[in-house]
């Protein structure tokens, strides 16, 4: 949920009352107030910076409230006559801190399991420590969109959390290596403006790999597609990628992407969040479990389903690639 964040604001006021009874009612219209980010002002009603969604939230909830036997309203307004800016927006930095506190004691635990400062978990492990890890992740996005003044506790808690995040992976990453199957390191300099081909119809392992290549290693580096039966063919301007035969191609239990970034030697923090959601849409392992990677396939499929042909889902796809490492380098 979005607001202005530019002075002076605006506010919403709410009022409501619904019949005692039920009390789920009254716990409803609170939930939902609540999950919007309002705060409650002065003991009789809720306040919300003022923008469009929360003008349509509280339209919605005076017509729910009726359905309910029960009366409210709401008001829009440029200040309140009886404190300043700065008190107002404090209420919301206020609760919006308790909620990260309470997170923060969530984390902790799982901090404690985790072992950050003691003995390493190991991979099972890990994988339920994933899950937990990434509930609180939820909850920390569900806090972000309504921290609408962006709070101090929210930049601790999202570092935090990508701490314990890099810890986990960190190990994962360590007990993969024991089975790696080894992969021979390559000068990018030896590959300069070739013709990297693929098979056809591109998805998930191919448009990252091909984004790798482009960002990475080849500038220059053109694409084309071609049948499996073609590899034999193709002349020495030509490297096969992701294909039987191809001269990088999945290694043991690494997708060509991860091959890709053993070969030459790539790799940061966005690299490895990228390796990790390619892998697991690729191989469907369960070693990685990134909330991103549905995302991501939805949104490829849906370019695949509507690209005029190979060459634009490769483009429009490495596109979204390079958002999405952009958001995590």
């Amino acid at each position: 949920m979005t607001t202005d964040h530019s002075p002076p604001h605006e506010w919403l006021l709410f009022f409501y009352t619904v019949p005692s009874k039920p009390v789920s009612n009254r716990m409803k219209i609170w939930r939902m107030l609540t999950k919007a980010g309002a705060v409650q002002f002065k003991g009789s009603g809720y306040i919300l910076p003022a923008n469009d969604d929360h003008y349509e939230l509280l339209q919605w909830l005076v017509s729910t409230v009726a359905a309910m036997q029960g009366e409210a309203a709401f008001v829009k307004v440029p200040a309140i006559e009886t404190m300043k800016e700065d008190e107002i927006v404090g209420l919301f930095i206020q609760q919006r801190e308790k909620d990260y506190f309470d997170l923060g004691n969530r984390l902790d635990a799982l901090e404690r399991k985790v072992g950050v400062t003691g003995k390493p978990a190991t991979l099972n492990d890990n994988k339920n420590f994933e899950e937990d890890l990434q509930k609180l992740v939820r909850e920390f996005q569900d806090i972000g969109r309504i921290d609408f003044f962006a709070t101090k506790g929210r930049k601790a808690m999202g570092n935090r959390l990508n701490s314990l995040s890099s810890a986990i992976a960190g190990t994962n990453r360590r007990e993969a290596t024991v089975t790696a199957v080894e992969v021979p390191r390559r000068r990018a300099a030896e590959f300069q403006e070739k013709m990297w081909v693929t098979r056809k119809r591109p998805f998930i392992d191919r448009i990252a790999s091909a984004w790798l290549i482009k960002r990475f290693i080849d500038p220059n580096a053109r694409f084309g597609f071609i049948d499996e039966r073609e590899v034999g063919g193709l002349d020495k301007n030509a490297i096969a990628y992701d294909m039987v035969g191809g001269e990088f191609t999945h290694v043991g239990e690494m997708c060509t992407f991860e091959v890709l970034l053993a070969s030459f030697g790539l790799g940061d923090k966005g690299l490895d969040v990228m390796a990790e959601i390619v892998h697991q849409l690729d191989l469907l392992d369960d070693r990685y479990r990134n909330p991103a990677a549905e995302g991501l396939r939805e949104i490829l499929d849906g370019i695949r389903k509507t690209a005029k042909d190979d060459h634009e889902s490769l483009e429009t796809g490495m596109s979204i690639i390079e958002m999405l490492y952009a958001a995590n380098a």
